[in-house]
């Protein structure tokens, strides 16, 4: 009977590591999808925390799950969808400014913000071999940016803005999220990002900004595949994982998103022939930075 508890634990254990991978292979796409659309990444994130929000939706429960959660915890998880949004905004005008490349290779540098925003929400020390890999990102990043055009140039700046959102908000969640019900809290974060995107996409007319906010024929395949395969899909597989995988392995699969994204983008976008080798030595010092911090951080717990 306890060999056949371990058996089923195992099977569980590799089952759940399948469906993290899918979840973070299925996000490497985001980009891909993000160049593809033709609409400016201000609407193309109205759009997709639209549908995603709309089809949470379907979720069984998700009203009586709402309404269990305190209301002085609503406002903060409102306020970190806005962050959520401003994250989202800030990648795909990334991915529009460069290419999908660029826009994936700057997500890698969230866990190097995260090492410095951490600490100040949850009260710690920041460790020596967070410093080390944040200072080895710089000549990554100056590999990068070596004979890049300077569409690129602003691409990467936008990118980097992006992650350090990205860092912020995930720092929150983290902190904040304890066990309440994911899917209610995630619908409440991406509908305060739809509330504030309706409150900012009529500003932007008025200082003059000028975009295309009805999405082509084309786009409306490609924002549903946004949406509903990229993102609401994967988080739900990524909640089904997360029973039967620890942090640790959770954060180091999730760190294979820059290598799925920009490896999607190489054979379908042909993105590879855009930049110099240089770039590519660029890529790998950031992503060594990034698959060494979980090791390193384990090892200082010993």
């Amino acid at each position: 009977m306890r060999a056949k508890a371990k058996y089923q634990q195992l099977d569980n254990v590799a089952k759940a590591y399948v469906q993290l991978h899918i979840c973070v292979f299925l996000w490497g796409f985001t980009a891909i999808l993000g160049k593809l659309i033709s609409i400016a990444a201000l609407p193309l994130v109205w759009w997709r925390v639209a549908i995603t929000t709309t089809s949470l939706l379907f979720v069984g429960g998700l009203i009586t799950k709402l309404k269990s959660i305190p209301r002085r915890k609503i406002g903060t998880y409102m306020f970190i969808g806005v962050l959520v949004c401003i994250h989202w905004v800030f990648f795909y005008a990334s991915i529009k400014a460069s290419n999908a490349s660029v826009g994936v290779l700057c997500m890698a540098l969230s866990p190097i913000f995260t090492a410095f925003i951490e600490p100040l929400y949850f009260k710690r020390r920041i460790l020596w071999f967070e410093i080390a890999l944040s200072l080895l990102v710089i000549p990554g990043m100056y590999l990068v940016t070596q004979n890049i055009s300077a569409s690129m140039i602003t691409g990467l700046l936008f990118g980097i803005i992006s992650a350090l959102f990205a860092a912020w908000f995930s720092t929150l969640n983290k902190k904040y999220i304890e066990n309440a019900d994911p899917v209610s809290i995630t619908f409440l974060e991406l509908g305060s990002a739809w509330v504030f995107l309706s409150i900012i996409l009529p500003l932007t007319g008025l200082i003059g900004y000028e975009y295309s906010f009805w999405p082509s024929k084309s786009d409306w395949l490609y924002l549903f595949a946004l949406a509903i395969v990229c993102t609401t899909i994967p988080y739900i597989l990524s909640l089904m994982s997360l029973k039967y995988i620890s942090a640790f392995a959770t954060t180091l699969t999730i760190n294979l998103e820059p290598v799925y994204g920009i490896f999607l983008a190489w054979i379908i976008l042909h993105e590879d022939k855009e930049v110099s080798p240089g770039f590519y030595l660029g890529v790998i010092i950031i992503l060594f930075s990034v698959f060494s911090y979980p090791f390193l951080k384990r090892l200082a717990k010993f």
